[in-house]
């Protein structure tokens, strides 16, 4: 079962709408849903809230790490709350899906993504399950970093809005339910 789902992101104004994200807007409109508000917790380094799911408590995490060190936030709770890698779930942009994909899956490498790197670190850890975002790939010749660290075009977020939405209907299912049964119809 899941007990903490964890938003990638930067924290910032600057940051808000960019690619790289989409974690934060995913438990952005999670928390909203849940009729829930976000506190500072120093001690996590992150935005921090407690709600209920389907009947489940469940704890949401924004890291306030910036991305490359969102491990040492996601550690922080999961050491203080004694949880398994297996109870975490990650939301983070993902560049090998078009915008508008969105899939789940449970460990796996990072793929060069940074924010997934650090959580792996620092969790001795990839078993932990993963809600990946399409956000696409940079025309070629364009660095990565600028193209997650810019802004969608309409039509780009537009479909990805479409994705978060999608996502955000199977989260109650997450919390409760066979989480290969609901990998099956998220991937499907």
């Amino acid at each position: 079962m899941i007990k903490l789902v964890v938003g990638l992101g930067n924290p910032g104004q600057n940051y808000e709408k960019t690619r790289h994200n989409v974690g934060f807007l995913f438990l952005d409109e999670l928390i909203r849903e849940a009729a829930s508000t976000w506190s500072t917790q120093s001690r996590f380094e992150g935005l921090f809230s407690e709600v209920v799911i389907a009947g489940a408590r469940v704890m949401l995490l924004k890291p306030t790490t910036f991305m490359n060190r969102s491990g040492q936030s996601v550690a922080k709770v999961a050491k203080y709350y004694k949880l398994e890698p297996e109870e975490i779930l990650v939301v983070h942009d993902e560049l090998d899906f078009n915008p508008g994909i969105i899939r789940l899956k449970k460990g796996g490498g990072h793929a060069g993504h940074n924010g997934l790197r650090d959580i792996i670190l620092q969790l001795n850890s990839k078993e932990f399950y993963r809600v990946r975002i399409g956000i696409g790939r940079p025309a070629i010749g364009k660095v990565v970093a600028d193209f997650v660290l810019s802004a969608p075009s309409k039509a780009e977020f537009s479909e990805i809005s479409k994705a978060l939405d999608n996502g955000l209907g199977y989260v109650p299912s997450m919390m409760v339910d066979d989480l290969s049964l609901v990998m099956n119809k998220v991937n499907s």
